[in-house]
């Protein structure tokens, strides 16, 4: 009997599902009920700004803007078949360009932090913009995820992002020409892929800081969810968040997440230092799966909703970031209020300051160079 009861409460919720998703479409509205038409504008004064949605034949919908190239909404069906939107944003690109955020951002050229904005390439010193701590974070004050993308829908499911980067862009050297391809695939993956190349040496590192809450209800902390890193260790940072240079090993720390772990009960251990300074987790794990991206590198996972996120990458380390600095001022889609930890974001990346530690993997692209980085974001259920 208590089958019959389940299966009926399965179905209802899938017909609700099915009549809100028919009635937002019919409204012209996305699945995730955005209004395509509150993301078109122009910005630097010429380059149109729009918002694309990506669809497969599972029915997950992911929507992009190619301000910042920032994902802004995905939809994907929770344990009892309801369409859940898993990610932090705005409901128009008005909020994407007033209030500084790096939501759902493609962010370029340096992923992560610089230390004060200098790197020295060719026996050159360069001094880059600062903006955090005095030191470049997130490719400094205007990054990419500031700036317009030129984009091309291919077909329903993929959508190519082209950043052409003037020499000195943010004081970076050589004109960079990058593409970002978002490609929702049929097993419900976002698989974003970046190139690069440069007429000059420099450096460069890229990343998704998409705001993950797979709850589903990013008005509470998503610090109840399980996440798992496959990682030995972390680069450790100082209190400006600059990493050291060292490798602090994970094992007897709340740093730990080689066995699944929910994240709440760690998180604000502040007698660690490093949870200290990062008032949270804010640090760069040193993956174990050395590039191979076949390997799972982490996996989150909500209780409440048994939607999962597995992340793959060829990138050496990710970011975990558990949204410390949201304060419940910043108010989002549906005019829902963020408030500490509603999300969590995990980075693919080479390690932060990197072009200063010339004993870690080089974020140097040369000239005749392409860069690769590939970050695959693979969404499941579990019932």
């Amino acid at each position: 009997m208590k089958k019959i009861f389940l299966s009926i409460s399965l179905l209802l919720a899938g017909l609700c599902s099915c009549t809100t998703n028919q009635t937002a479409q019919q409204a012209g509205l996305t699945l995730s009920g955005l209004n395509p038409a509150n993301f078109e504008t122009t910005a630097d004064g010429t380059k149109p700004v729009k918002l694309y949605t990506l669809k497969n034949k599972s029915g997950m919908e992911v929507c992009i803007t190619n301000f910042g190239g920032r994902i802004v909404s995905i939809m994907v069906p929770d344990k009892h078949g309801k369409m859940t939107d898993v990610v932090l944003g705005f409901d128009s690109i008005a909020d994407y360009m007033k209030l500084r955020n790096d939501f759902g951002a493609s962010i370029g050229r340096y992923a992560n932090r610089i230390n004060q904005g200098k790197i020295v390439l060719e026996g050159r010193e360069i001094q880059l913009s600062k903006n955090s701590s005095g030191h470049s974070l997130h490719g400094g004050p205007k990054g990419w995820q500031y700036q317009v993308f030129e984009a091309s829908q291919k077909n329903d499911s993929t959508l190519l992002l082209t950043m052409n980067s003037a020499d000195g862009d943010n004081n970076f050297p050589g004109n960079v020409t990058a593409h970002v391809t978002y490609t929702l695939t049929s097993d419900n993956s976002i698989d974003i892929q970046y190139d690069a190349t440069t007429d000059k040496t420099t450096i460069i590192n890229l990343t998704n800081h998409s705001y993950f809450n797979l709850n589903g209800d990013p008005s509470k902390p998503a610090t109840d969810n399980i996440l798992y890193i496959a990682a030995d260790s972390i680069t450790p940072i100082d209190s400006t968040f600059i990493t050291t240079g060292e490798m602090m090993a994970v094992t007897g720390t709340q740093f730990d997440f080689n066995t699944p772990t929910t994240i709440a009960p760690r998180v604000s251990q502040f007698e660690n230092e490093q949870l200290k300074f990062g008032n949270g987790f804010d640090h760069n794990w040193v993956l174990r799966t050395k590039g191979d991206i076949s390997k799972l590198a982490a996996k989150l996972t909500s209780p409440a909703t048994g939607i999962s996120l597995e992340v793959y990458t060829n990138e050496p380390g990710l970011q975990v970031y558990t949204g410390n600095f949201l304060n419940g001022k910043v108010k989002g889609k549906k005019g829902i209020a963020y408030p500490q930890r509603a999300a969590v974001c995990l980075e693919t990346q080479h390690y932060p300051d990197s072009p200063n530690k010339p004993q870690w993997p080089s974020p140097l692209l040369k000239v005749g160079e392409t860069y690769h980085s590939r970050c695959i974001y693979k969404f499941s259920c579990e019932k």
